[in-house]
């Protein structure tokens, strides 16, 4: 990953600022000139319909696209992660919508798939499984995440202990930034209200949170602001306690001028 100061000015809150972010498939212009913020603390939603570009540019923001042009900013300075692991190390995690998780694998071991902690001696090394097992309990203590034990296969957990594992491995290896996709799609009503006590929380404990979600009542219920896509480009943001879901709904449809 290279870094250089960022071209604009950004406010000591901003913790990433996209700026005129264009991105093309052949001929399929998928991003055209988007530019929004993300704020410290602030959980923001990324609304539209599908195809409108939401789910590229997370993939922008998370080093798994490069943009063909425009700037993304983190902390004030321009990035530009070749891969997910490098955003991952700057601290943004994705909670994808597939979860990414391995089923035959216990909790703590897809807590840290990738991130395995080993003891090493000389050229030798050997996972340290107590380790890995006290931390991922200390992580799931932390969030107050409702798993049965750190020890299960997650093939024995519901839909909703399986996101709470996947938002769990975010917020305890993010320093900064956790993005969603559509994080409560599968789950019923109580799950969700679980899964949205964690998001709140998340926000609480200061991560910037980046939500993606075809809920507009659960977006108008946690998200502090709004960004609306349609066709590839970013059309407005709204402060949440400030407009309404009609005008979102009316937003995305083009019914409404931003």
């Amino acid at each position: 990953m290279t870094t250089s100061p960022a071209t604009s000015g950004t406010a000591i809150d901003t913790l990433v600022t996209v700026d005129d972010v264009s991105l093309s498939f052949g001929s399929v212009r998928a991003l055209v000139d988007v530019s929004l913020h993300l704020k410290r603390g602030e959980i923001t939603a990324l609304v539209g319909d599908n195809g409108a570009g939401k789910s590229t540019l997370v993939r922008c923001i998370s080093g798994i696209h490069r943009p063909d042009a425009g700037t993304i900013s983190l902390d004030g300075r321009e990035v530009h992660f070749r891969n997910p692991e490098e955003a991952r190390e700057a601290g943004i995690e994705t909670v994808h919508q597939n979860l990414a998780l391995v089923e035959d694998l216990t909790v703590w071991q897809n807590l840290f798939l990738n991130r395995e902690l080993v003891h090493r001696f000389g050229p030798f090394a050997l996972l340290d499984r107590r380790g890995m097992q006290r931390k991922a309990q200390e992580m799931v203590a932390g969030l107050a995440v409702n798993v049965p034990a750190v020890k299960s296969r997650v093939r024995r957990l519901s839909g909703g202990q399986r996101q709470a594992v996947a938002i769990c491995r975010a917020a305890g290896f993010s320093s900064k930034l956790v993005i969603m996709d559509e994080p409560t799609a599968a789950l019923g009503v109580q799950e969700t209200a679980r899964v949205e006590e964690l998001i709140l929380r998340l926000r609480d404990e200061g991560h910037a949170v980046l939500l993606i979600s075809h809920n507009f009542a659960q977006v108008m219920r946690l998200s502090n602001h709004v960004w609306v896509m349609r066709a590839g480009r970013c059309v407005g943001g709204r402060r949440t306690a400030e407009t309404t879901g009609e005008e979102i709904v009316a937003l995305i449809t083009g019914a409404k001028s931003a």
